[in-house]
């Protein structure tokens, strides 16, 4: 058979007279709404409240929006802001940004009017959507957007709709596959937050590696529990649901119950939750499979998780799948096979089918089995760069193209990856290194104990210190000796914490992560014994 040099010059041959084809889809996310739209116009899409938008319905209201946004001037590239709870309305103007190429920033409206001006700013929003919620919110922040420009959902929203053209957008004016699509801000916690920016490549893969694992297909339905501001509400599993053709359930703020009741009426058969939520499920009795017989599995990341939570869901007679991933990586980078997920329990599983991952020391050299290391991802799920920061991005990656995700792991022999901590969070005392997943785990273990967090205080002699933050459970009593005595029984002497405050209620973000920066601001200056 003839064949013809590769052109990239790798040494590779291929079959002369291959016709060239595209190797990746040419447009973006919208593309996906509009198949679905014509595959199964009557099907339920998106469920909220007394809501209910048939594929065909969400389909039309997306286009009849991107017409509005180009009426108001915005075309690709542009930047329109979000602050909202999650609801319908902003799964429409996700798809309607995605329609003409506009870029999407989703606010974190649980931050200050400031906070949120610097992020506007940063963006340069042309527009901004917002729920009743928070319309006061939204007034108080000063950033250059007229007033025509600010759209509260509901009567004006609906009527901007209906006033809309209908007709749709061709295909070759929508935005590509590689074009950037959301600018999702980061926590902030060294500096001012940075706008990670993710394609609508990125949005694709992500959906592909978590959905194929699980088995989702278009007869299932989810319910978005994360706020969509954060990509775990937009990228688990909101968007790879309606990719799939499958429903998701909308609930505007996370609360137990009418979770819980959600979940028996609409037959839901996954959730996505972190550490917090699964706690709150499993203070309630009917939270098990005998209430709850559709949904099978229970997928959680964001943080390292207790064993105690793992162990309680899987008591309940569900499947319990850790995950690992960060904005960065759309989000999802890990996934534990589910026919290990009892066997490796504990850990966030093996990078997902379309991600590379790594362990390395702090030399770039590789980790072996069992070394803890800082861990680092590669793969069309990696986010673009940040927002007008190209020496943030620079910093943010190594030489050869690994994203630097901050956290230390480490991976087994089977390549299952186990997270113990933040860099910047590990406390190195006397010379040793404590990785506070390990003692939250071992203080999660007693019976007094809802939620626990360790930081390191300053130490006269050692250096650092271990210090505990620590919410009882109900009722439960327990004092920082009880508790230093249960830690020193199970760890080392210098992992035992020296300290032990009591709080309320931890910090934590949107994902559900603990602000450990906010203990440390509040606790640093603790004396230990």
């Amino acid at each position: 058979m003839v064949r013809d040099r590769d052109p990239l010059g790798s040494g590779v041959t291929r079959p002369s007279g291959l016709r060239d084809a595209s190797p990746v889809p040419e447009y973006g996310i919208a593309s996906w709404l509009a198949k679905r739209a014509l595959l199964d116009p009557g099907k339920e899409a998106v469920v909220e409240g007394g809501t209910r938008r048939t594929y065909a319905e969400l389909d039309a209201r997306v286009t009849r929006l991107a017409h509005a946004l180009r009426g108001f001037g915005i075309s690709a590239g542009d930047r329109v802001a979000t602050c909202c709870v999650n609801c319908s309305e902003f799964v429409e103007v996700l798809f309607a940004t995605a329609r003409i190429g506009a870029m999407l920033v989703p606010l974190n409206w649980r931050l200050a009017a400031p906070e949120l001006d610097y992020q506007l700013d940063d963006a340069g929003a042309r527009m901004l959507f917002v729920a009743p919620e928070q319309q006061a919110l939204a007034a108080a922040v000063h950033a250059d957007i007229p007033a025509e420009r600010r759209i509260t959902f509901g009567p004006v929203y609906e009527t901007l709709l209906a006033d809309s053209r209908a007709a749709a957008i061709p295909e070759t004016e929508q935005a590509r596959f590689t074009d950037p699509h959301l600018i999702l801000y980061t926590a902030g916690t060294t500096g001012r937050p940075k706008g990670a920016m993710l394609t609508h490549a990125n949005e694709f893969w992500n959906s592909v590696n978590m959905t194929v694992p699980v088995g989702i297909t278009p007869f299932d339905t989810t319910i978005t529990t994360l706020p969509m501001f954060h990509s775990g509400g937009i990228g688990l599993y909101t968007v790879p649901m309606i990719h799939i053709g499958g429903r998701v359930v909308i609930i505007r703020a996370f609360e137990p119950d009418p979770l819980l009741r959600l979940v028996r009426e609409h037959d839901v058969r996954l959730i996505f939750g972190v550490p917090a939520i699964w706690l709150e499920l499993l203070a309630r009795p009917d939270f098990d499979s005998a209430h709850l017989p559709s949904l099978r599995f229970c997928v959680s990341g964001g943080a390292p998780h207790p064993m105690a939570i793992i162990d309680g869901v899987a008591g309940r007679g569900f499947t319990f799948l850790q995950g690992y991933g960060l904005t960065e990586t759309a989000p999802g980078g890990t996934l534990m096979p589910i026919a290990d997920w009892r066997r490796k329990a504990g850990t966030a599983g093996k990078p997902a089918m379309h991600v590379e991952l790594r362990v390395v020391r702090d030399d770039g050299g590789p980790c072996g089995p069992d070394e803890i290391g800082e861990v680092q991802f590669k793969g069309p799920n990696v986010f673009a760069g940040y927002w007008g920061r190209p020496d943030a991005t620079a910093e943010a990656f190594t030489a050869d193209g690994w994203f630097r995700t901050g956290d230390l792991g480490r991976l087994d022999d089977e390549g299952f990856l186990t997270l113990v901590d933040r860099k910047k969070d590990m406390v190195i005392t006397g010379g040793e290194n404590v990785y506070s997943a390990e003692v939250e785990d071992v203080l999660f273990a007693h019976a007094a104990v809802a939620e626990a967090a360790v930081i390191g205080v300053p130490d006269p002699k050692w250096g650092e210190s271990v210090f505990a933050v620590v919410v009882l459970r109900p009722g439960a009593r327990a004092t920082a000796e009880d508790l230093i005595t249960h830690s020193r029984s199970q760890l080392a002497k210098y992992k035992t914490p020296k300290g032990v405050a009591f709080v309320e209620a931890l910090p934590r973000n949107a994902a559900g992560k603990v602000l450990k920066r906010e203990l440390r601001e509040r606790f640093g200056g603790a004396r230990v014994e």
